[in-house]
C-alpha cells in the first residue's frame, strides 16, 4: 500500500488482511464462496496510544509491518483507496506472529 495520508487516533490500528490459502493441505481447491475470511492481517499504521487514568499516553505495543492474529468478527471493514482494510481497537489483536 502507498503512504497512505489516513492514521488511526488513539489505540486504534489498521490492518490489511491476509490471502487465506486456495487449497486444502489435501490438495482440495476452495471456492471463494466458501472461503472463511482470514483472521491475519499486516498492520499498516497504528495510532499514537492509549491514555491511562493519569492521562500519560501509552504507546502500543504493535506497529507497522507486525503480522497479526485477531478475532474472527473484530473491527470495522472500511475501503480506503481502493483497498478493503480492517479499523480495531489494539485490545482486539490476539497477538504478533513473529
Amino acid at each position: 500500500m502507498a503512504k497512505s495520508k489516513f492514521r488511526p487516533l488513539h489505540d486504534r490500528v489498521v490492518v490489511k488482511r491476509v490471502d487465506s490459502e486456495e487449497k486444502t493441505k489435501g490438495g482440495i481447491i476452495i471456492p471463494d464462496t466458501a472461503k472463511e475470511k482470514p483472521q491475519e492481517g499486516e498492520i499498516i499504521a497504528v495510532g499514537s496510544g492509549a491514555r491511562d487514568e493519569s492521562g500519560k499516553l501509552v504507546p502500543l505495543d504493535v506497529k507497522a509491518g507486525d503480522r497479526v492474529l485477531f478475532g474472527k468478527w473484530s473491527g470495522t471493514e472500511v475501503k480506503l483507496n481502493g483497498e478493503d482494510l480492517l479499523i480495531m481497537k489494539e485490545s482486539d489483536i490476539m497477538g504478533i506472529i513473529g
